[in-house]
């Protein structure tokens, strides 16, 4: 008997899930913890914020925009972006990519512009009908300065509407 409540629970979950992943919806991802724990060349550990935002254009995927600040010594990074993120049936399993560009400045007035492309995969776990805590793995990848590219962990939350 517990076994068929906890499919019942399971599937009325997943159909409210997939509510959220409806064309018309829209999200709000911010990371406002703090915890974007990357792994790069020039900066071996930061923490940084972020925020996305984003509508589904069809059920399942969304079309994403994203902006972010880091205060690492010694470099201060900001990105601008934009991408699509792919939502897996019900699941809240989705995966991600994007067109980035950051900017880079060095203590001592150094400052560099740089392209890059981004990929994500993550997990979209309901806390209620609209709150979600979304962990996932990134690596951004730089078009001129590969040094600059970076592999990540991070943690964020997402207001679905």
């Amino acid at each position: 008997m517990k076994k068929v409540a906890l499919v019942i629970c399971l599937l009325v979950a997943s159909l409210a899930a997939k509510a959220q992943f409806e064309q018309g919806k829209w999200i709000i991802n911010p990371s406002l913890t703090g915890l974007d724990f990357s792994y790069s060349k020039d900066n071996k550990v930061k923490f940084g914020i972020a925020a996305k935002a984003g509508t589904f254009l069809v059920d399942g995927v969304a079309l994403m925009v994203e902006a972010g600040a880091d205060w690492s010594k010694p470099v201060d990074a900001y990105t601008l972006g934009t991408g699509v993120r792919y939502y897996f049936n019900s699941t809240g399993v989705y995966l991600g990519g994007g067109l980035d560009l950051n900017r880079f400045r060095w203590k001592g007035g150094e400052h560099l512009t740089e392209w890059g492309l981004g990929i994500e995969a993550g997990y979209a776990y309901f806390l209620s009908r609209t709150v979600t805590v979304e962990p996932a793995v990134y690596y951004k990848w730089r078009f001129n300065d590969s040094d600059l590219s970076k592999f990540g962990v991070k943690i964020g939350f997402g207001f679905y509407f």
